[in-house]
């Protein structure tokens, strides 16, 4: 729904406190985290209205515009010795399933796969494979430039950062300018699961922490290397780690305009450990909990995340359309493979082609453009 004008918001149907906090935010405030603790109380119709106050807020800071990215997603290993609980993707070293190939033909074939798309960025993650140091992964990206100079290249996890920093004993600054040297464009801002240590112990106990996640992605920043910035929601966490979670990206933002874009990722649980240690609390989210996730996020921060990418892996596309009209502005990706969510038993993931993507747009009477990965407008 598009409402021009803000005398036509309907706020009655919120308990006061909650309708106080919208009021505030239709007025240009910024909520305190005490008022997003409060926001993601919302249950039933306040769900709903959080969703059409958070459509106003986003035609208001990004206009009607929904974007999308033409990219190709590669995994270029699933054997990885870190064993989140949260990951069914990923198998132990030794293991017959894994494979590992960073050959030049590899992502070649990879990469010629989606020429009839003309694919502007391709997004490179891996599992951390025992024998990946240094110096292979710059052979990634050396290849990926031998291959097509002119792709952007999205790829390596802080993780995966941390990874490549202690095989070659090098600072964390020192590997990320030879990756920026090296064709590196940008970075993802996944291994951020939940930024909580206390959560992080017991999902992903091998994984980088908190505070070492934010000292890769400011550095990163200030190195004029952009980054995403997610979260994985819905499994034992609570909303108080949420608005602490966003709270934290918020600061950073704040501090270094370095993200592109926010992506709020549901937990996909079927197949993942943490599904089958029955003993843990794992959060049941519906629909409506997905949709309220969205509508709080733009409504905390969209002034300075003007993007706000849904996940049409995560959600499907119906729900996924639903969100484009509760705060996000963004589609995500084309993709053409997406082998972790499908792993942890989500029915989507494979690909979407930019047709799909401009159909699904025009049926919410909304305008559409591809974007590169920095946002940067291909109409």
């Amino acid at each position: 729904m598009r409402i021009a004008d803000l005398e036509e918001v309907d706020l009655h149907p919120a308990r006061s406190e909650l309708k106080g906090i919208l009021k505030r935010i239709l007025n240009d405030e910024v909520p305190t985290d005490d008022e997003i603790s409060i926001l993601f109380s919302a249950q039933g119709r306040e769900i709903l209205l959080l969703g059409q106050i958070a459509d106003v807020i986003r035609e208001r800071q990004v206009g009607s515009l929904i974007t999308y990215v033409v990219n190709r997603n590669i995994n270029f290993t699933n054997i990885c010795t870190k064993r989140c609980r949260f990951c069914a993707y990923s198998v132990n070293p030794g293991q017959e399933e894994g494979y590992f190939n960073i050959s030049t033909d590899f992502f070649r074939k990879k990469i010629e796969e989606t020429y009839p798309y003309r694919i502007t960025e391709v997004c490179v993650q891996g599992g951390i494979h025992p024998s990946l140091n240094f110096e292979k992964y710059l052979e990634i990206l050396s290849n990926l430039k031998e291959i097509d100079p002119s792709l952007h290249i999205h790829a390596f996890s802080p993780q995966e950062v941390t990874h490549a920093a202690f095989t070659a004993e090098k600072d964390i600054e020192d590997v990320l300018r030879e990756f920026k040297k090296q064709g590196l464009g940008s970075l993802p801002g996944t291994a951020a699961e939940i930024l909580d240590d206390t959560i992080r112990k017991i999902i992903c106990p091998n994984k980088v922490n908190t505070s070492d996640w934010i000292h890769i992605i400011e550095l990163a920043h200030e190195l004029g290397i952009r980054t995403t910035a997610t979260i994985l929601f819905g499994h034992i966490e609570s909303p108080r780690h949420w608005v602490q979670h966003l709270s934290l990206l918020r600061r950073i933002q704040e501090k270094t305009r370095g993200f592109t874009e926010f992506i709020p990722l549901p937990f996909i649980a079927k197949n993942t450990p943490l599904k089958q240690d029955y003993h843990l609390n794992l959060r049941e989210l519906s629909d409506l909990d997905y949709i309220k996730f969205y509508a709080v996020s733009r409504l905390f921060l969209g002034d300075i995340f003007k993007n706000v990418q849904t996940s049409w892996v995560k959600l499907g596309f119906p729900l996924a359309q639903i969100t484009l009209t509760v705060g996000c502005n963004d589609f995500g990706g084309t993709l053409f493979e997406e082998n972790l969510t499908r792993s942890a038993g989500g029915s989507f993931g494979q690909m979407v082609t930019p047709e799909t993507f401009q159909e699904m747009i025009h049926q919410l009477q909304r305008s559409y453009c591809e974007r590169g990965t920095l946002y940067n407008l291909i109409c």
